[in-house]
């Protein structure tokens, strides 16, 4: 039998990803067989939802070879918004005291468009200032915290967590459609609907090609005729536009907010796409990949705690496939210079 070692090789490099979750799965469903029911992959899908919208937002701005520290703030900034907008009537600590009760699609196009502004904003000042990402999404990420913690502590809430949301509304984060007897949530179907729509501006629009030029070679892509601001400024709005949406599923989810929500969201959603195959360096990315890299953590955190596992050797386990991942990619770039 002749074996082809190096088209194995190749094989393994290129579709590391997916080996990787595959064999976590196979070793956890070794340990405990009831890790491989249907219940399971739903709830892994079901926590892991948000945080897909988030990692592929955060692929958008990786790929031009920048990076977007700002997206777990404006998560929670989108989560408080929103919330504080369709408390139930009859609740007695309400946010608004005196606000009518609002279609429900009100204070989600106003989350998105909070997250889209916030978004602008960094792409207006990246691509007009020549502001580097990290510093422009740094300063944005405090400046939002500051917005959002003003809003929240505005009286007569004075900083109390946001509850009492209307049922039209939390049931985005926590129904379900039911198919038999079998229920799909429908944060899940929201977030692959994210995901498809994702996949066609990475490979069938302008947009697209325009922002793998644009992280392959800025200067390249600035002689080839494309407007490097104008698209950066639309890279970072959708970015932005996506984080907002997944602000309110998360509000919907939990069914309330606090202006904590989000902490260290940013750093969740880079991880996913490092380990998911976007290249730290700009220029090589997939949605495919994206939404893997975010479920070899789902598996991480909800497989090994399903075992047994600390939460202190998730810890070391994740910061492990983070520094391999990212050593491989710096291989493959260091490779083809």
């Amino acid at each position: 039998m002749n074996v082809n070692v190096k088209k194995i090789n190749s094989f393994l490099a290129e579709n590391a990803i997916y080996v990787v979750l595959v064999l976590l799965v196979i070793g956890i469903s070794l340990s405990n067989p009831d890790f491989l029911s249907l219940s399971t992959l739903t709830n892994i899908l079901h926590q892991n939802s948000t945080k897909a919208i988030i990692a592929l937002g955060a692929a958008f701005v990786l790929i031009t070879g920048g990076v977007d520290l700002s997206a777990g703030r404006v998560v929670g900034l989108a989560a408080v918004i929103s919330a504080s907008m369709v408390q139930m009537s009859d609740y007695p600590q309400k946010f608004f005291p005196h606000l009518n009760e609002l279609p429900v699609f009100v204070p989600i196009l106003l989350a998105i468009l909070a997250g889209l502004v916030v978004g602008l904003i960094n792409g207006l000042v990246i691509s007009k200032l020549h502001v580097p990402p990290f510093i422009t999404t740094l300063g944005t990420m405090v400046i939002v915290l500051g917005v959002n913690s003003l809003y929240f502590d505005m009286p007569p809430n004075n900083s109390q967590p946001i509850g009492g949301l209307r049922s039209d509304f939390t049931k985005w984060g926590s129904g379900s459609f039911q198919i038999g007897s079998f229920s799909l949530p429908y944060l899940v179907l929201i977030a692959i609907a994210v995901a498809v729509i994702c996949w066609v501006i990475f490979n069938k629009t302008r947009l697209g090609k325009n922002m793998y030029a644009i992280g392959g070679n800025v200067q390249a892509a600035h002689v080839s005729g494309i407007n490097v601001s104008r698209n950066l400024l639309w890279i970072y709005g959708i970015a932005g536009a996506l984080y907002g949406l997944a602000g309110m599923l998360e509000a919907a989810k939990s069914g309330g907010a606090s202006s904590a929500y989000g902490n260290m969201y940013e750093l969740d959603a880079i991880a996913a796409c490092v380990v998911g195959g976007v290249s730290t360096t700009g220029g090589i990315g997939t949605v495919p990949g994206v939404m893997a890299g975010v479920l070899i953590f789902g598996v991480i955190n909800y497989g090994l705690t399903f075992i047994g596992v600390g939460p202190y050797y998730q810890l070391i386990i994740k910061g492990l496939i983070i520094v391999a991942a990212v050593s491989i990619d710096i291989r493959k770039y260091l490779a083809k210079k």
